[in-house]
This record gives C-alpha cells, structure tokens and sequence, in this order.
C-alpha cells in the first residue's frame, strides 16, 4: 500500500473523547504521527493509556472525535483499519488449546494471507520460537506468549504497530528482538506507537516522546538523551495527578 493520507499522516487523532461512565479517560485528545516515525508515550496510570491504544486499534469506539489510521477512518471502517495494524496489547490474545503455529495459521486465514507457512516461519524466527511452534499455547510461559504476541502483529506486514507497554514479560534476548523490530527501517512508511514506563529505552528506540496525563497529550518533544532529565521531570510532576483517571 502506498501512503494515501493527503496530509502524510500515519495516525491522525483529532478532540478524542472516551468516556467510561461518568470517569472521562480521553479528554479532547489531538495527535498526529507521519509515516515511518516511532513514538513512545509514557502516562502514569490513569492517563489513558490504553484507553488511546484500544481506540486506535478499533477494540473500542470512541464517544467523540475522528480517528484515522493509514489514511482510513476507524469508526466508518473498521475492517479495513485493522489490516494496516499490527497490535500487541497486555493480553496475548492466544487461543491456549491450540498450539503457537495453530493460532499464527488462523490468524493469517483472518487476514486472507497467502503464503502462510513462509509468513509463520519468518515472524518466529524473527522472535527466536521456531522450536516453540507445535507447543500449546496455555503451556507456554507469559514471556514466550508475549514473544508469539509479536509474531502474530507481524504477520500481515502491518504499515503501523500499536504496541502497550510491549516490553512487558520479555527476558532480555527477546528484548534485543523487540528493538530489532522497533529499529526496523526496511519499510519507510512502517510507523510505530507505543507505550512505556521505561524513560530510557523509550529514547533509544523512538522519534519522538509524548505524555499523557488526564486524558490529553501534556508533553511531546524529540527523543533525545540530552532531554532525558526534563522529560522524567515532567513525568514525574504529571505522575502526582493521575489518581482516579481511567486507563
């Protein structure tokens, strides 16, 4: 696919409003990401987080705003965002009676992929479980699920990856395989969005950082070690007024 946003735009989010109740999570959020950037958003617990990420990823309609993602309107077209995304949340969203190559096979089936067998050996190589393959998925550890996670969002070759907190889980190899992945320029319009509590490694592996706080974004700059002391500074004063804000 080429890039089709006339603006350029990976993600567009425009007064993005969620609501859970009477708790307001996402407050009239604005956020833009070009193609091929990677960025990093950190936010205290409550800030709205996942709530962004969910919304983004079409696992929940938000209540008000616009939200596109590789130039397509999530809310009219669901179907056809969710080909362009490359998820990776807390949960796994493995099926553990069947086993790693059952639920990467039905996966690609949901995307209508062809060449299934090299697809599936390519992604587990790429996060070092070829040899986990034909074990059950609820035997496996939560770091390997999480590992087969990731393979599973590389699948279809996603323009973008939505990522929570993906480093989650994983020991260190599998984390020198994640940034691999986050690193990966091969595609230039291959854009990354995730979220982190680690500061550092979100500097090293991004564009540009962001935070959230109280349901908008408070803070967003270039990731740049020199700004490393200013960026956790702010997090920190943000962090002491999260309480109570959804997630």
């Amino acid at each position: 696919m080429k890039k089709n946003d006339a603006k350029g735009l990976a993600i567009e989010v425009k007064g993005l409003r969620k609501a859970y109740g009477r708790t307001q999570v996402l407050r009239g959020m604005d956020l833009e990401v070009p193609w091929g950037q990677v960025l990093t958003i950190l936010g205290p617990n409550g800030s709205g987080k996942t709530t962004l990420i969910k919304t983004l990823a079409t696992l929940i309609r938000p209540d008000e705003g616009s939200v596109w993602v590789a130039g397509t309107d999530v809310r009219k077209r669901g179907n056809r965002a969710r080909g362009f995304i490359g998820l990776v949340t807390h949960d796994p969203l493995l099926y553990d009676e069947l086993t790693g190559y059952e639920n990467l096979k039905f996966y690609a089936r949901m995307f209508r992929l062809d060449s299934v067998e090299q697809r599936i050996e390519t992604v587990t190589a790429r996060m070092g479980m070829t040899d986990r393959l034909h074990q059950r998925a609820g035997t496996l550890s939560h770091g390997m699920k999480k590992r087969f996670s990731i393979a599973r969002a590389l699948l279809h070759d996603p323009l973008v990856l939505i990522m929570d907190e993906p480093e989650s889980g994983l020991d260190q190899d599998a984390l020198g395989l994640l940034e691999n992945v986050i690193r990966d320029k091969s595609d230039p319009y291959r854009t990354v969005l995730m979220t982190t509590h680690n500061l550092e490694r979100g500097i090293a592996l991004s564009d540009r950082m962001a935070i959230i706080s109280r349901g908008v974004i408070s803070y967003e700059g270039k990731a740049d070690s020199a700004l490393a002391g200013e960026i956790r500074q702010r997090y920190s004063d943000l962090a002491g007024l999260s309480a109570g804000d959804g997630s």
